[in-house]
């Protein structure tokens, strides 16, 4: 599924061709996707100008001043920037046609992405309003993550994949800020220390901020608004790796299952 560096990466990708731009109509082919398409939001949307597009945990919203239109890219969606008149194929089920001579399709195999609309303020949506903190945001640092773990019986991994808790992190960067951290992804959340908590919270920041730089990472459908692919999973030091020896230390990296997800760790360099 796309975290936050896909969907930070394809923000970016978009923004130069979407913004300052209107709207001349929204095509929407199949309304069935993770939640049903709204049936009016092509008339809620036609003729408006799009002043920003911004990002709200994997959510990116397009800001059309009175409302945004939400968009969640799901388990195999991506969005392209195409001229106008460019055919559709099988899985391309949203166009957004602008007056530049773009559009910005939405394509989605396994039709777990969504579409929607929010009048007024973003973040009093309900698909937005129980979000946790954004993990590169100034408030995420080892205090808010000590404060925020205390009591809790989940695994250290499981709670940075909460999006409750935190949004965006993901499988694969999950596992790769806890080898960074030195931090065994079976820990409970609730005996992490402070020290080491601050060294969580800047494993983090320092995996998302690599990612973004790599462009992501692209295992099956994702890729770049451009058609380009991610290179971060050729990165990883442990993520996919089961059996490789670690950079590290050489000791075989291990991966176990945690709420049907897999973890990779090195049980020399991760201890709990």
């Amino acid at each position: 599924m796309p975290e936050l560096p896909e969907v930070e990466t394809t923000r970016r990708g978009l923004e130069r061709f979407v913004v300052g731009t209107q709207i001349r109509d929204l095509i929407v082919r199949n309304p069935h996707l993770r939640w049903p398409v709204p049936r009016n939001i092509a008339q809620l949307v036609r003729g408006r100008e799009i002043n920003a597009i911004n990002r709200r945990a994997k959510y990116l919203l397009f800001d059309c001043g009175t409302g945004n239109l939400l968009l969640h890219l799901g388990m195999s969606g991506s969005l392209r920037v195409l001229d106008h008149g460019t055919a559709p194929q099988k899985h391309d089920h949203v166009d957004l046609v602008l007056t530049n001579g773009k559009l910005v399709r939405f394509t989605d195999p396994r039709r777990f992405g969504s579409l929607q609309w929010a009048s007024g303020a973003p973040e009093g949506h309900p698909l937005l309003a129980q979000l946790g903190i954004e993990p590169l945001s100034p408030q995420f640092d080892g205090a808010w993550l000590h404060r925020a773990s205390r009591g809790r019986s989940a695994s250290i991994k499981q709670f940075l994949m909460d999006a409750h808790q935190v949004v965006g992190i993901g499988n694969i960067y999950a596992s790769e800020a806890l080898f960074l951290a030195g931090i065994d992804p079976r820990m409970r959340a609730g005996r992490l220390s402070q020290s080491r908590a601050s060294l969580l919270a800047a494993a983090v920041q320092e995996t998302l901020r690599a990612a973004l730089a790599a462009g992501g990472s692209s295992l099956r459908n994702y890729r770049h608004s451009d058609g380009e692919l991610g290179d971060f999973q050729t990165l990883c030091n442990v993520y996919a790796r089961a059996g490789e020896p670690c950079r590290r230390c050489l000791t075989p990296i291990r991966m176990l299952r945690q709420g049907q997800r897999s973890t990779f760790f090195c049980p020399g360099c991760q201890t709990r």
